[in-house]
């Protein structure tokens, strides 16, 4: 498999600002915007364990999860013409919560006729280790 490693550039502009827009989702609570950005098979990897677009939007039911977010250290691999994997550091206070926690992210991409689109996302604790 051939992949191109992108640390900066329209490319990788445009992708990360897709994925800007799913933390946007989570900080408004607003499920409709989110499951535009999902696939109908969407996979999540997360600490908790499995999810699929539907757990992914539902989460957004009673209003925003996160409170605020940063990202940093993005890095875009080009595994076809048509998907490319995001990967990149997430520093987040969850809604109510106050405490800033941090994660490692890869988020897959997929170009369709409709646009760009997240079919898979990985959340990675990051322990320091």
């Amino acid at each position: 498999m051939t992949e191109k490693k992108i640390a900066e550039g329209p490319h990788l502009a445009e992708i990360l600002a897709l994925e800007t827009k799913v933390w946007e989702a989570l900080v408004a609570g607003d499920p409709e915007a989110d499951g535009r950005l999902l696939s109908e098979d969407f996979l999540g990897v997360y600490p908790s364990g499995f999810s699929d677009k539907a757990g992914h939007c539902g989460q957004l039911k009673d209003g925003p999860v996160m409170a605020q977010y940063r990202l940093s250290d993005a890095q875009l691999r080009i595994i076809t013409e048509r998907a490319a994997l995001l990967s990149y550091r997430a520093r987040y206070c969850p809604a109510g919560s106050g405490h800033w926690q941090v994660m490692l992210i890869s988020s897959l991409w997929e170009e369709s006729t409709a646009g760009w689109i997240n079919t898979f996302s990985q959340d990675t604790p990051e322990t320091g280790a």
